[in-house]
């Protein structure tokens, strides 16, 4: 509620998320509100890290997000999923999910309990990660699929 009712600077957005998270954020993150979390304790942030407007995070399993990655609008990360037969479907089953350094996750992305994504990939916009992303690739689709691997080049 505090970060998303009012104007905030950059400095104090880094200090309502370093209270959210209850750990110290480095000051080069950067968010812009609204953000939607049902714990926040349960995520860590690395360096030069981007939240863009309307991302949700359901943490309860984790969520760790590595240095430089740049996380689009309306993102979903979720890390709850429930049984699939009906005597289980009421449990929740919590997964960590690990996004490497370097990631572009596009918007209204949606990246699914127990998936890591790896080093320097990028996320599709609208791309459902229901598996594990192999550092160094582009995946897309619903569910998502690497399309591409990404060189060392400037394009």
């Amino acid at each position: 509620m505090e970060l998303n009712t009012s104007y905030h600077s950059k400095e104090e957005i880094v200090k309502i998320f370093s209270k959210l998270t209850g750990k110290k954020v480095d000051p080069s993150f950067m968010c812009f509100p609204p953000f939607y979390t049902d714990f926040g304790k349960n995520i860590m942030i690395g360096k030069n890290v981007f939240f863009n407007t309307g991302c949700s995070f359901q943490d309860r399993g984790g969520i760790s997000i590595g240095n430089g990655s740049l996380i689009g609008m309306n993102v979903t990360i979720a890390t709850l999923n429930h049984g699939l037969s009906l005597e289980t479907r009421n449990t929740t089953y919590p997964s960590p999910v690990t996004i490497g350094e370097n990631v572009w996750i596009g918007s209204n992305a949606t990246i699914l309990p127990g998936v890591t994504i790896g080093d320097n990939s990028v996320v599709a916009a609208g791309a459902v990660v229901t598996k594990d992303v192999p550092k160094n690739t582009v995946v897309a689709g619903v569910p998502a699929k690497v399309v591409k691997e990404i060189n060392n080049y400037i394009d």
